[in-house]
């Protein structure tokens, strides 16, 4: 028989986590209305609270529970030491949860954060979705988001404005040069970030007046980008790509090169992530320097004025970032 655990409760009574915890712990500050809500869904549910359940309300653990997507770990590592030094200065410790996509539950990671007794959560979130969010945003846990603009009186967020990044870098190659076809490459681990990447696209293209879809999507099956670049890429109607990751605008360079196309004269290529390879390939890869560890240490910091009650003055902050233009792009 499965467990019933205090997520249960509180999803049955249609209360939050802490509701359910202070009945639990007997204090007088829940209405009696909600008292007996609570109490209903724990006898029809035969709920047993544990030591961890009873202790949520009357204590704080100095926990912190990190979530990040198993397909974006690779591209962590900055952030994840920008927030463990700002956690180091405040006393808090760093709890990593990670989802793998079909395999771990969002509700399994939930319950595995109540069991930790956090006190607050961070999420990297460019691939957790609307549904992932819902889910969390339930519960009185403060949050924080890096990734993505979204806030509420429990939430903010920490991000890098990704779909004006690749607007302005499309408008202006599309206003100095009217040959120009900008196309973002499809990216299917991190469909969150090709959407934000395709409305910008979109955007400078709607702005010129021009009908395209700016959408390069990676038929299913091919299972390698190169494949499906070593057979399409002097068919593409663009000629100035863009990739989330490196992987794939190193595919599409030695594509091109091997198609007798040459980088940037008939092709351009621009990796939206920055990486040590970028600079390594040749022709090198132009990019956007994106503030990785300031992401992760402004995130800490916005949760630490959340537990703390500190006036935050914005709940949506903004980071900047800087296109790095090397030799696979034009002057």
């Amino acid at each position: 028989m499965k467990r019933v655990t205090i997520y249960d409760v509180a999803k049955e009574a249609g209360v939050s986590l802490a509701t359910v915890s202070r009945v639990i712990n007997g204090l007088e500050i829940v209405r009696e209305e909600t008292r007996l809500k609570v109490e209903a869904a724990i006898d029809k549910l035969g709920y047993k609270p544990n030591a961890i359940a009873q202790g949520l309300a009357l204590s704080k653990s100095t926990n912190i529970a990190l979530v990040v997507p198993e397909a974006s770990f690779g591209y962590t590592g900055q952030i994840i030491n920008g927030l463990i030094d700002v956690a180091k200065i405040y006393k808090y410790n760093i709890i990593l949860h990670t989802m793998s996509e079909g395999i771990v539950e969002i509700k399994d990671i939930v319950d595995e954060i109540i069991k930790s007794r956090v006190d607050g959560v961070i999420i990297y979130n460019d691939k957790l979705l609307e549904k992932e969010m819902a889910e969390f945003s339930k519960y009185d846990f403060p949050i924080v988001i890096i990734g993505n603009r979204i806030s509420d009186d429990n939430i903010a967020s920490v991000f890098v404005d990704i779909e004006n990044a690749v607007y302005e870098l499309a408008l202006g190659k599309l206003q100095e040069n009217e040959n120009c076809r900008v196309g973002v490459i499809q990216d299917r681990v991190n469909d969150f970030t090709t959407r934000e990447m395709i409305r910008g696209v979109q955007k400078a293209y709607k702005e010129m007046g021009i009908e395209e879809d700016g959408y390069i999507e990676i038929p299913a099956e091919y299972r390698r980008s190169y494949d499906y670049f070593n057979d399409s890429i002097k068919d593409l109607p663009y000629n100035f790509l863009i990739a989330n990751r490196d992987s794939q605008a190193i595919a599409a360079l030695n594509a091109a090169k091997e198609n007798g196309l040459s980088i940037p004269e008939d092709v351009e290529i621009v990796c939206l992530i920055d990486s040590k390879y970028n600079n390594m390939v040749r022709p090198r890869l132009s990019s956007f320097a994106i503030p990785s560890y300031d992401l992760g240490a402004v995130a800490m910091r916005v949760l630490t004025k959340m537990l703390h009650d500190e006036e935050i003055d914005d709940r949506e902050i903004e980071l900047s970032y800087l296109f790095t233009k090397r030799s696979s792009t034009k002057s």
